[in-house]
Parts: C-alpha cells; structure tokens; sequence
C-alpha cells in the first residue's frame, strides 16, 4: 500500500527525532523543503547543525536503508542544507550529514555519513 510506506517513514521519522533527543541533540526543524528536496531532521549537537535523513524499513529485502541514500540523493541533501543555512543565517556554523536507519525496528546512527568529498569523488569517477 502507498500510505502505509508513507505512515512508516513518518513514524520512523518520529523516532529518529526522539533518539536524537536522547543523544542530546536539540531538534531545530522536521521536514525542511528546498527546491531540490527535503531534509527529514535538522539538529543542533555540540557545534553542529545536523542535517539528518532517516530511512525506514522492515526488512532487508531491498538492502539496507541506508544503501538507499545514492549519490543523487546526497546531492539533494547537500543543495536543500546550502538553502537552509542560508535562510537561516547559519552560513557560517559547521555542518555535518547524518543517516538515521531504522531496521526492523533497530536505530543505526551514522554519523557523518557523507561529505561534499563523497560527492566529488562521486563526480570523478563518473566522467
């Protein structure tokens, strides 16, 4: 079912949120949109703004969540994040790309997931 895939990412959205809470990360916002996508989570930890994708899903038969986040979606990530520092005037502040999986109901955190180094090593190997 099409909403039920939605409800589930939802609900794991909630609990990403919840565990980053607990980690003591302060949630700064849910479902931020750009014109080249969406940032599920943006957080505050330590010196950081975190910006988090969570992937959601109740068996490996597709691979991993995380497996699921391509260099073209790295890419969305990275321009949406650009967009929200600007219009937050957080330009300045480090930044980190995070990946939240949720697996059967297990939490996998990785932090730092990718850089813009990915994406340039990505680039490279395309041409």
């Amino acid at each position: 079912m099409p909403g039920e895939s939605r409800r589930e990412g939802i609900s794991g959205e909630c609990d990403a949120a919840k565990f980053l809470e607990a980690k003591g990360y302060k949630i700064l916002d849910k479902n931020f949109s750009g014109r080249h996508g969406e940032i599920d989570i943006v957080a505050k930890h330590g010196d950081y703004i975190v910006f988090v994708e969570v992937k959601s899903r109740l068996n490996e038969k597709f691979g991993r969540p995380i497996e699921s986040v391509t260099p073209y979606k790295m890419q969305c990530i990275i321009e949406t994040a650009k967009f929200y520092a600007t219009v937050k005037g957080c330009i300045e502040m480090n930044m980190r790309f995070d990946v939240i999986e949720i697996l059967r109901g297990e939490i996998t955190h990785t932090v730092n997931a990718f850089d813009l180094s990915d994406m340039k090593r990505y680039i490279r190997h395309r041409r």
